[in-house]
């Protein structure tokens, strides 16, 4: 038996501002589409449950391209600093949780960003060590590819002052050559988060519900999430995801990208590209190439403007990358590829293009953001998605202007001339690094300005997307990155029953309005997740 939903402004996302009066859906799947008569006189002996809209507005399921599922329920389990605007406010906060945290114990707090706060002088170990000497302390920055700690975290994890860089990691030093606690990329931050205290099941179980129990309040029917080389490696994580989404009936579409590390497990398990369970999808091998801006490890064809002794970081050689690229295509699969620089993204076309996918398959570029005007002319002849997060526009700017060079700014962040070139983008937040609520995203990509900005600045007038532009980004474009675009993003006959209700007409309303939208449905395979009313 199955469902009537009707009066509503229901956009079908076929073409810009394609509506239809109703939808039914039976067994997880939209079967019909018309009047509300048309559909109760055809199928009127199936119709089981209808549901009045109310005149709010429906919309196929929107679907975030790229974030960390179990990451987001860290950051909301954890101390958050994302909202701490200033050095001072992080340290009074840290100061508070150890008076009430037992000697010894961990404290692990998420999302520190300096370029929001009046100095940008970084926070670092004897700063730490004057709050405590008792309790380590490891303080994640917002872009995940940097953290500080203090003396007792280094005691904890056996980290000396001799301790030598691993290749494709950075441990930073005091003038004076002491480690000043900041450590960069996987290969070091693992030195000290190897050290962390057991995660047990419970403890992703947990941060996984958190997650998606969140995900529901902002209207996101499923997430391409990458989790499963962190928590204790590739099967603890997969349990972990089947145990709260199918068990537990944490109805969630997650597809999930295999980290390079977790590779072979997923192999040894018997994982296969786009196999797995009804609601859980094995996806794209996920490879990272550079860092981020904010850590000046994203890899750029010259050097940083404010630190010009360095371009950033390789975390493979070309010929490494390759080896890897090669893996992933021996599997049948894609890859997905962290690129932020453009020499990052060079070097990820190069590999693309010597070793393609099997027909039919598409790659996918994560971020995609600093692009020289050639490498796009490259990437447009390819099967391959922009993985964009358009949140990073009012997040990075105007900071990023002092770190990256003008000439190489000029085609960056660019999702507008992406799309004129005919590249399939997708859009996501990368939660937690941003907030994952997708309206968000979109308010980011139509208007490129900072929310409650004094001045309304517009970073990058020609580069904004209409409304519409920016919400297939989320639906028909996050569906073409897993190869489910005949399924999924958009209110047709045969597609998956997966819906957003918002609380106004998100088409008719002024951009900066789009702030005031609020998930109030969110729908998956026909089951309402959550109703806010």
């Amino acid at each position: 038996m199955g469902t009537l939903w009707f009066n509503g402004s229901i956009y079908t996302m076929i073409k810009e501002n394609d509506q239809v009066e109703a939808v039914f859906t039976e067994k997880g799947v939209i079967v019909d589409t018309g009047s509300p008569d048309y559909l109760k006189n055809e199928y009127g002996g199936n119709i089981s449950r209808e549901i009045d809209l109310k005149g709010q507005t429906m919309l196929p399921g929107l679907v975030d391209s790229h974030l960390h599922l179990v990451g987001h329920g860290e950051r909301l389990l954890r101390l958050d600093l994302s909202l701490m605007d200033s050095r001072e406010s992080i340290l009074s906060s840290l100061k508070e949780r150890c008076a009430m945290t037992p000697a010894g114990k961990w404290i692990v707090a998420e999302g520190w960003n300096e370029n929001e706060w009046p100095s940008a002088e970084l926070i670092l170990r004897d700063e730490l060590d004057a709050i405590s000497k008792e309790h380590p302390i490891v303080l994640k920055r917002i872009c995940r590819h940097a953290l500080v700690v203090n003396s007792c975290a280094l005691l904890e994890a056996n980290i000396k002052e001799a301790t030598k860089e691993p290749p494709g990691g950075v441990i930073c030093r005091y003038p004076d050559g002491r480690l000043n606690g900041l450590f960069k990329e996987n290969q070091a931050q693992n030195l000290i988060l190897d050290s962390l205290p057991g995660i047990d099941q419970e403890y992703i179980e947990n941060a996984l519900t958190e997650a998606i129990q969140d995900a529901y309040k902002v209207g996101l029917t499923g997430g391409h999430t990458e989790d499963l080389h962190y928590y204790n490696g590739f099967m603890p994580t997969y349990q972990a995801f089947k145990s709260v989404i199918e068990d537990r009936n944490k109805v969630f579409r997650a597809n999930l990208l295999v980290h390079h590390g977790a590779f072979e497990q997923m192999l040894a398990a018997g994982g296969r590209y786009q196999e797995g369970t009804r609601y859980i999808k094995f996806d794209s091998m996920k490879i990272f190439t550079d860092g981020s801006l904010g850590g000046h490890t994203a890899l750029l064809s010259e050097p940083y403007v404010d630190q010009k002794d360095t371009n950033g970081v390789a975390i493979f050689t070309e010929t490494e990358l390759q080896e890897w690229v090669q893996k992933a295509r021996q599997a049948g699969m894609p890859i997905a590829v962290h690129a932020i620089g453009d020499l990052a993204f060079e070097y990820v076309l190069n590999a693309m293009e010597a070793l393609p996918p099997k027909e039919g398959l598409r790659d996918r570029l994560i971020h995609a953001q600093i692009v020289r005007p050639e490498l796009l002319e490259r990437a447009a002849k390819l099967p391959v998605i922009f993985d964009i997060q358009p949140g990073f526009v009012p997040s990075d700017f105007p900071w990023v202007e002092e770190k990256v060079p003008a000439n190489l700014l000029e085609s960056s962040y660019a999702w507008k001339t992406y799309l004129n070139m005919g590249i399939i983008c997708a859009g996501g937040s990368d939660a937690p690094i941003e907030p994952l609520n997708p309206i968000l995203g979109i308010h980011a990509a139509v208007t490129r300005t900072k929310i409650n900005s004094e001045d309304g600045h517009v970073y990058g007038l020609d580069e904004r997307l209409s409304v519409y532009e920016a919400f297939v980004l989320y639906t028909k474009g996050s569906a073409a990155a897993i190869g489910q675009e005949k399924r999924r993003g958009q209110i047709i006959k045969g597609y998956d029953a997966d819906f957003t209700v918002f609380d106004l007409d998100v088409f008719a309303v002024k951009p900066d309005d789009l702030l005031k939208a609020e998930a109030v449905m969110t729908i998956i395979d026909d089951r309402v997740v959550y109703d806010k009313n």
